[in-house]
């Protein structure tokens, strides 16, 4: 089970530089939306991932490709390709912040990503003044919608 909340960011709002922070580089692409069905390259490992509907909690499986299986899977991509680098930032209860700075033709695009244990905390944890605008009820800013948006 996946419990998180989306906020919008805006890079120049932030009280610390993402740099200082350990990052990943992520690749991912959507053999499918509905059921969402995503292949990614997280730096040097690979995950074919099922995503159930809903919008802040939701199923979520992900098992392990080969590097092999992973690009094999990519020729068969719907839409774009998404990349990002993903800065992972520890904030207050214990919670991290996956903070996305999308790549390519989603530049300038930047959103975070809290990861809660339960519902309830989802539900009243009152965000800092840096996350912007709440969007975890908007499909707009789903990755497998911006796999396919123009």
């Amino acid at each position: 089970m996946e419990i998180e909340r989306k906020f919008l960011v805006d890079l120049s709002d932030l009280p610390f530089d993402p740099k200082d922070y350990p990052a990943r580089k992520i690749e991912q692409a959507y053999l499918c939306t509905a059921p969402v069905v995503r292949i990614r390259r997280d730096n040097d490992d690979f995950f074919l991932t099922y995503k159930s509907k809903g919008m802040m909690v939701r199923e979520e499986y992900n098992l392990p490709l080969t590097k092999e299986s992973y690009y094999h899977l990519l020729l068969k991509a719907d839409g774009r390709i998404i990349t990002k680098t993903r800065y992972v930032i520890p904030i207050e209860n214990g919670l991290f912040v996956e903070l996305d700075i999308f790549e390519g033709d989603l530049a300038p695009l930047v959103l975070a990503e809290i990861e809660f244990p339960d519902e309830a905390f989802a539900k009243a944890y009152q965000a800092p003044s840096w996350l912007k605008e709440d969007v975890t009820y908007s499909s707009e800013y789903h990755n497998s919608t911006l796999s396919k948006k123009d």
